[in-house]
């Protein structure tokens, strides 16, 4: 497996790639690699002939007071990830690579980028946005990989994908949980013991909102008032947001039908958990 540090380098090693008739699939992340990343690397491999993951912490999509400078970064085993689920090259650039003078040029995604997370991180998804263009025209995948857990974020690449005419197929694959629920997330070593144990309320919360909508309740407002009950129950949960939206444009909807996203984000002391269900729901 190859790391390469600089654009140079991880462009010769796709065009080798590229030279010899390969697919080439791309898994971009931040590192801290964890079971769901893996599952990413795993899809790629399966699809793709040759896959890249990128390691890259990237600055722009932190606001002030978050939590950039203290993000995880232990690269050395996030190769050995790599290396086990079958990853052929890492790109790793330092943010001077990627952002060598001040950025002028942006990428944003309206409308999309707006609601859930979009409120209470303003500028997020133009950093993530606008990285992912970078990437993607770095790297010149066929096919990029992104987690269901972070639906808004894929829903705005897909979007911009479609809409900038980029030639690459977007596939997002299912969230990958801890026995009690949790999502995956690279923050949640940030928690205390007691915390994570406190977590697992979020998934049964999105559970118990899926359980409503199959029996068949369709009123947003009663599917809404359970679930924050049951958040409600732990004393150090902080509710930013219960959405129920379209899972396409994630516009907010007062009755359940078609395809629905239901996400939840949090706060547990200083960490943000963010996690959804997607559900289809009749039409009628």
């Amino acid at each position: 497996m190859q790391v390469a540090e600089t654009i140079a380098e991880i462009r010769a090693c796709v065009a080798q790639a590229r030279k010899a008739g390969k697919r080439i699939g791309f898994v971009p992340t931040m590192g801290a690699l964890h079971a769901g990343h893996a599952s990413l690397i795993d899809a790629a491999a399966a699809k793709c002939d040759y896959v890249v993951v990128s390691v890259f912490v990237n600055p722009t999509q932190f606001g002030p007071g978050e939590d950039f400078n203290r993000y995880p970064r232990p690269f050395e085993k996030d190769v050995a990830i790599c290396e086990k689920h079958g990853a052929d090259a890492i790109f790793s650039p330092s943010a001077s690579e990627m952002y060598p003078r001040e950025n002028l040029t942006w990428v944003t995604v309206e409308k999309l980028s707006e609601p859930l997370c979009g409120r209470f991180r303003p500028g997020h998804f133009r950093g993530v946005a606008t990285v992912c263009t970078k990437l993607f025209n770095i790297v010149g995948p066929d096919v990029a990989f992104f987690g269901q857990k972070d639906a808004q974020q894929a829903a705005v690449i897909r979007r911009m994908v479609a809409d900038l005419n980029m030639p690459l197929e977007i596939v997002v694959c299912p969230t990958v949980r801890e026995p009690d629920g949790l999502a995956m997330s690279s923050r949640n070593q940030y928690l205390s013991p007691g915390e994570r144990k406190d977590a697992a309320v979020v998934y049964r919360s999105l559970s118990q909102g899926l359980e409503m909508i199959e029996a068949g309740e369709r009123n947003v407002d009663a599917i809404r008032a359970r679930m924050q009950a049951t958040l409600q129950e732990v004393a150090s949960v902080s509710i930013e947001y219960i959405g129920i939206v379209d899972a396409e444009t994630l516009e907010e909807l007062d009755r359940v039908r078609g395809r629905i996203l239901v996400a939840v984000a949090v706060r547990l002391g200083p960490t943000r958990l963010i996690d959804n269900i997607p559900v289809d729901a009749p039409l009628q």
